[in-house]
């Protein structure tokens, strides 16, 4: 018991410590965290809306619980159906496309010896993922447009086509436009990530493999990918939490009602069946559904990763 309190004042010294030497730190922790609360837990409560026919002028109170019955009417919506099967399909190809991307860049990133290029190479690399979708989808549609488009027309003139292709107007070009920007504006940051891995592998390692005479490719693929496996195992899990979800901000910064057929995914479902036709709810079950299956997918993947002898996530 001695030994046990001993301990306890010890770990309760050191903690007055740290806070009295990095209180203006713990002090700047604190919006993150409150934000966090109170638009992520706070809002824990709200969820009992898809059990219930919640009317807002009656309130929780006196609305009527219906158990599943909000769930088995979504279920037979077939807008629900397309929505459902356009999100799915939309974030499996998107994961196919995007989540390389960031991997290969960093790869290249690292071996350049140029420094000055390398840092300015970055920072326009990065500079998308701070922009938001709503100057991102103004520019696309500058871009892009089938007459006037800047794109449209350099292809034109350089003889490559004979009439504007329909980028964001026609819905298989749109798919693919659509997945190219989303490569385009978040490589960047996964980047970030996988560089940050690539810093903490041994360079005692690489001196090894030069001594033996292992060239580039080699040593990019015997040392810095085997090096970077956990972070692309742990990114590659969360990731897969995401493919039930999609983007309100992006699908509505590439609108159009030529591309309806597979632009309508869940965030527009939610969005117009929820909000637009004060279905609270209807759109909170669809949102309880996107989490659940999230979640599952978390831990399915957590499970083989763990299988196959990786860390995992969890």
């Amino acid at each position: 018991m001695s030994d046990a309190k001993t301990h306890s004042n010890i770990v309760s010294k050191e903690t007055k410590k740290a806070i009295k030497r990095d209180w203006q730190l713990y002090l700047l922790l604190m919006l993150p965290v409150a934000f966090v609360v109170i638009f992520s837990y706070a809002a824990y409560p709200g969820l009992r809306m898809a059990f219930m026919d919640y009317k807002p002028a009656l309130g929780y109170e006196g609305s009527e619980w219906v158990g599943l019955q909000i769930f088995k009417k979504i279920f037979k919506d077939p807008d629900f159906i397309r929505a459902l099967r356009n999100s799915v399909s939309f974030n499996l190809l998107d994961l196919l496309v995007s989540f390389p991307a960031p991997i290969i860049l960093a790869l290249m990133l690292n071996e350049l010896r140029l420094m000055r290029f390398k840092k300015v190479s970055q920072t326009i690399l990065y500079l998308p993922h701070f922009l938001s979708w709503a100057i991102i989808g103004s520019v696309a549609y500058t871009m892009f447009r089938p007459s006037t488009g800047l794109v449209n027309m350099f292809l034109m003139r350089m003889g490559v086509i004979e009439k504007g292709i329909p980028f964001l107007t026609e819905k298989w070009h749109w798919a693919v436009s659509y997945l190219l920007i989303g490569v385009w504006q978040g490589m960047g940051w996964g980047t970030i990530l996988y560089l940050a891995a690539i810093t903490s592998i041994n360079g005692e390692l690489y001196e090894a493999a030069m001594i033996d005479g292992a060239g580039r490719w080699k040593r990019m693929w015997h040392i810095t990918l085997p090096g970077i496996k956990g972070t692309v195992v742990t990114l590659l899990i969360m990731n897969l939490g995401r493919v039930m979800g999609s983007s309100l901000e992006r699908l509505k910064a590439l609108d159009n009602t030529q591309v309806r057929e597979f632009e309508y995914q869940l965030a527009i479902y939610i969005y117009e069946k929820g909000l637009q036709n004060s279905k609270f709810s209807q759109a909170t079950a669809v949102g309880l559904f996107q989490s659940l299956v999230g979640v599952m997918l978390v831990l399915i993947a957590d499970r083989v990763a763990k299988r196959l002898g990786e860390e995992g996530l969890l």
